[in-house]
């Protein structure tokens, strides 16, 4: 039997070759399976429709029918029925039923593509200066039956060159046809966040540009803002498509006029309050600036004349283009006129310009040149002090570390409190034996400690302080730090420098600490001495070191490389003291502190750490331990609502899967893993969340990976 093989250049088909026997049938059954498994059937079902349109072979498309159909027939005849599972009929042909689907889709779209390539150019001519043409291609998008009404409106909506444009083709169609409203209103706007910032714009242009319509563009921002306030929706959505709902705000409040403003302005401020706080409570950056700068932009309408809102926030290329959505274009500029009416209107603006112009300039008060001279000579008489021998005095820090505890509790001396502040961290790292009499003490008044005066890198360096003191004594202080994390009075970012100080210390505690010696290429390597003033040692090594090197041939010298010496992993003794006291109590509510509640962005770190924890706690004792535990939190809070602690608990799987050993995970955990694996399936498939997708779908891909390692074992 041959197998056959497809080589694709680019898109195209180019050549069918045919595999004799003499080719390992197992490579060529690996080609296909990856042909398959990267999507390539649909890129040749539609190289055969294309060819087909051509007038291409038809002896060809009848083989490769006759194979594409057969193949795993053919597969599993060929190797005995030890094919891969792709080519198992209940998996293949699911597969070559969505190869079709996409190949019909792009066939669709291709057709009207086609169509509405040629027709809406050439009416957006015809209808110009013709009133008949308008009235045609008004009757002509209207008499559209309503199971395509949606291709023919979103086909215009994306070729007309603007608002007007699109006005002017249309008609009132949204008005005398309801499936053409609700494609316009709801599904464009409410259902779909693929479509472009232009398509927004002609779409909603189109509304505002006629009284009959203008009511519907009210209705749509009203339903517009009811979804960004929305909490639920702010949580189970993806951040594309709020940016896109967001987009459309922008664009309606551009063109809302002064009456409808008043109209709907309580509606307007109730709406922004409660989407405003919605953004704010959510733990993407991205998602707390779009409600940021949606509500400053509502605020900027509703208040022309008294205060309105101001947040700060990064000013890049996504925040300017929101901003520039509220200014609306003027139809003129966007499609210029063949006549000169165009110019004439340029014109006419030129002096309103040139006026304001004249009066801001007219407006500053105006000094003669005597007057200036004598304002800027008015100081003259006044001598400056002699400064060039002054020393800038230096206040000494403390040498001990109790005069520092000291310094930082009661000393009202601010020089010496900011010296104590850049040294601490230094002084702890020289005395480690001083430290530890008073590192639970030192701990304390770190964490507690508020910045007296304005001290660059004040949080940096209180946070150096405060690992210092972890790596130098880590079980005592890791378990005073742990059970502050859940104690009360606590505000929430000290809860968080907990958590943050707890990470550092164990990545310094888990790499090795030793630099090592910068190792030069062609340098002698150090010898290694058995007992102490023989040679006899590097005597062997030296020999063995030059007939290496006798015997290498070396293209290039490389830059010099730093050697680490090994050294013990300080974290494995006291991962359990950092780990466990955190996964304790997280579903205890505090009077202050819910993290199952409102503070689901605590949640969001703290799951984010106890990954990382476990991701340094490989080869370790207690990482089986750790591992279960883990796993079980994950379980535990695996449908929460918020896409960032959803985030975290993949990566606690991925630290999991990475971390502990293989026949460990196997022999303790196999039914968690099977929950867990099922679970991961429907993370791929139903989250709304990107990086929640990419994430599980990682996860699974590792778990396969440790199944084929298991088969290659030798039993």
């Amino acid at each position: 039997m041959h197998a056959v093989f497809y080589q694709l250049k680019g898109q195209g088909l180019t050549s069918v070759t045919f595999f004799s026997l003499s080719f390992d049938p197992r490579e060529v059954v690996e080609v296909l399976e990856q042909f398959l498994q990267e999507g390539r059937m649909s890129a040749l079902m539609w190289e055969v429709c294309q060819q087909q349109a051509q007038a291409g072979s038809p002896e060809l498309q009848e083989a490769l029918l006759n194979k594409i159909v057969c193949l795993p027939d053919h597969v599993g005849n060929k190797l005995q029925g030890k094919h891969p599972p792709v080519f198992f009929p209940q998996n293949y042909f699911p597969l070559l039923g969505g190869a079709i689907i996409q190949v019909l889709q792009k066939i669709s779209d291709s057709l009207r593509e086609e169509i509405l390539s040629v027709l809406v150019p050439c009416l957006v001519d015809l209808t110009k200066s013709d009133c008949i043409w308008q009235r045609i291609c008004w009757r002509l998008v209207e008499c559209v039956p309503d199971r395509w009404m949606e291709a023919v409106v979103l086909g215009f909506v994306q070729r007309a060159p603007g608002a007007d444009i699109l006005s002017r083709l249309l008609g009132n169609l949204v008005v005398k046809n309801k499936k053409a409203q609700f494609v316009v209103t709801q599904k464009v706007l409410l259902l779909q966040y693929c479509h472009t910032t232009a398509v927004l714009q002609n779409l909603l242009g189109y509304l505002s540009l006629d009284s009959l319509r203008r009511a519907l563009l009210i209705k749509v921002m009203q339903e517009l803002l009811e979804t960004w306030s929305s909490s639920s929706a702010v949580k189970h959505s993806p951040p594309e498509q709020q940016q896109y709902i967001s987009k459309a705000i922008l664009i309606c409040l551009s063109h809302l006029k002064e009456p409808e403003i008043e109209s709907c302005r309580q509606e307007l401020l109730t709406s922004m309050m409660e989407g405003v706080k919605c953004h704010l409570d959510s733990n993407l950056p991205q998602i707390r600036r779009l409600g940021m700068i949606v509500a400053e932009s509502i605020s900027s309408k509703i208040n022309t004349d008294g205060p309105v809102l101001k947040f700060q926030y990064e000013e890049d290329d996504e925040a300017r283009e929101l901003k520039s959505l509220l200014v609306q274009t003027p139809p003129f500029c966007v499609i210029p006129s063949l006549s000169g009416d165009g110019n004439e209107t340029a014109g006419a603006a030129l002096p309103l310009v040139l006026e304001s112009n004249k009066k801001s300039h007219t407006a500053a008060p105006v000094m003669s040149g005597d007057e200036l001279d004598a304002e800027l000579d008015s100081d003259d008489d006044l001598i400056p002090y002699d400064m060039s021998e002054d020393k800038e005095l230096k206040t000494k820090a403390p040498v001990y570390i109790r005069d520092c505890i000291e310094v930082l509790t009661g000393s009202e001396d601010v020089d010496k409190w900011e010296a104590t502040v850049k040294a601490l961290e230094g002084l702890v790292r020289k005395n480690p034996a001083a430290t530890r009499e008073v590192s639970m003490e030192l701990a304390k008044v770190l964490l507690h400690l508020e910045e007296k005066t304005c001290i660059e890198g004040f949080v940096e360096l209180r946070q150096r302080a405060q690992v210092a003191v972890l790596t130098i004594d880590p079980i005592p202080v890791a378990k005073y730090l742990t059970s502050q994390f859940y104690s009360l009075n606590y505000s929430l970012r000290q809860r968080m420098d907990i958590l943050d100080v707890l990470v550092l210390a164990a990545q310094e505690l888990s790499y090795p600490k030793s630099h090592g010696k910068t190792k030069h290429s062609g340098a002698q390597k150090p010898c290694i001495q058995l007992l102490p003033g023989s040679d006899s040692s590097k005597d062997w090594r030296r020999i063995v070191d030059e007939r290496i090197k006798s015997k290498t041939r070396r293209f290039a010298t490389g830059q010099s490389q730093v050697e680490l010496a090994s050294s013990p992993n300080e974290f494995s003794s006291v991962a359990g003291y950092f780990f466990f006291p955190l996964i304790q109590h997280f579903d205890r509510p505090l009077t202050t502190f819910d993290l199952l509640g409102e503070d689901h962005f605590v949640l969001g770190r703290l799951v984010h750490t106890l990954a990382i924890l476990m991701y340094l706690a490989v080869n370790t004792v207690a990482v089986t331990a750790m591992g279960k535990a883990l796993l079980e939190f994950v379980w535990a809070l695996r449908f929460h609502s918020d896409s960032y602690v959803r985030q975290g608990l993949l990566s606690c799987i991925s630290s999991v899967l990475l971390s502990v050993p293989t026949d460990c995970l196997l022999e303790d955990m196999t039914e968690e893993l099977l929950e867990t694996q099922s679970w991961l399936g429907d993370v791929v498939e139903k989250d709304p969340d990107g990086d929640c997708r990419r994430l599980a779908l990682q996860n699974l891909l590792l778990m396969e990976n440790l199944k084929k390692k298991l088969k290659t074992v030798p039993s």
